[in-house]
């Protein structure tokens, strides 16, 4: 590995000990890595800019990222930008791997930054990195004109400012507001204090109301079956395969299993639901709209 021999604690020292190529030997190197797999190159071109990779992770250290592992994440896309550096394009590497440490070091940042995941698309990753040091330079500019921004206008200027939805910077406003909680942390400092997950709502049914829908069934079926009964056989088979099936049959199907018309066969279905209505009525008016 490029890497190989570097610790948490020699890394940063070293790296500043470290060669400073100029863009010949940098791009001899490159090409050496590019089309000959030459690993000793690597770890050279690495190791000369491992310097850039610490600095540009020294940034982020604001966002609470123990510092070893913003470098760590700032050497993977460092070495990410060795592998995919194309020297014929002209420009110089440190250039071009300046974008994929950035990219590393952000990716990771938002990865770590809530059990809750901040975010991935490229809104909310600018949101993410940039809402709070625009609105308080609008602040900074509304306190210099003597003005007060309302909280909904902060939004819609931000929103923008960086070029996004109006949700996003809603929904990011939330994320970035508070950390995050266990539901089984206690609502006081009272060890009886109730935990915040007693306070969610139980959306499973409840027992009176299983009963109530239990009982609404076997009502409901005691009432077809009486309902049928009041049906020959020839109409109780057309009832049950145009009803009762979880795939109804068409009325052409029907027809030709019994030898009848189309026609014939909605006749027949008519006239069984108006003798099951007849049935019905003298049990309950609730279940007449299934045959409607």
């Amino acid at each position: 590995m490029p890497l190989d021999g570097f610790n948490d604690n020699s890394l940063p020292r070293r790296a500043m000990q470290a060669e400073l190529l100029d863009a010949e030997t940098e791009l001899e190197l490159a090409y050496a890595w590019r089309d000959q797999r030459d690993e000793r190159a690597l770890h050279r071109l690495i190791t000369a800019y491992m310097r850039l990779a610490i600095s540009m992770a020294a940034k982020f250290k604001r966002y609470g990222a123990p510092m070893g592992d913003l470098v760590q994440e700032a050497s993977l896309g460092l070495m990410k930008a060795a592998d995919k550096f194309d020297p014929d394009r002209g420009v110089r590497f440190s250039t071009y791997a300046v974008w994929w440490i950035k990219a590393s070091i952000q990716d990771y940042v938002m990865r770590n930054w809530s059990m809750v995941r901040t975010g991935s698309t490229s809104s909310q990753k600018s949101l993410f990195f940039n809402m709070r040091r625009v609105q308080a330079r609008l602040e900074r500019e509304a306190a210099a004109a003597g003005q007060t921004i309302e909280r909904h206008e902060m939004r819609r200027l931000i929103a923008a400012e960086v070029g996004v939805p109006l949700a996003d910077v809603e929904m990011m406003e939330g994320r970035l507001s508070g950390s995050d909680f266990s539901l089984n942390a206690t609502q006081s400092v009272d060890d009886e204090g109730r935990e915040w997950i007693d306070t969610l709502e139980d959306e499973s049914s409840q027992a009176a109301e299983t009963v109530e829908k239990s009982h609404d069934i076997d009502t409901l079926r005691e009432w077809l079956v009486t309902a049928l009964g009041a049906l020959n056989d020839r109409e109780r088979f057309i009832v049950k395969e145009r009803k009762l099936r979880e795939e109804p049959r068409t009325l052409e199907s029907l027809g030709t299993e019994l030898g009848l018309s189309k026609e014939r066969v909605r006749q027949l279905e008519s006239a069984a639901f108006g003798k099951m209505r007849k049935s019905l009525e003298a049990e309950s008016k609730e279940v007449l709209h299934f045959f409607a």
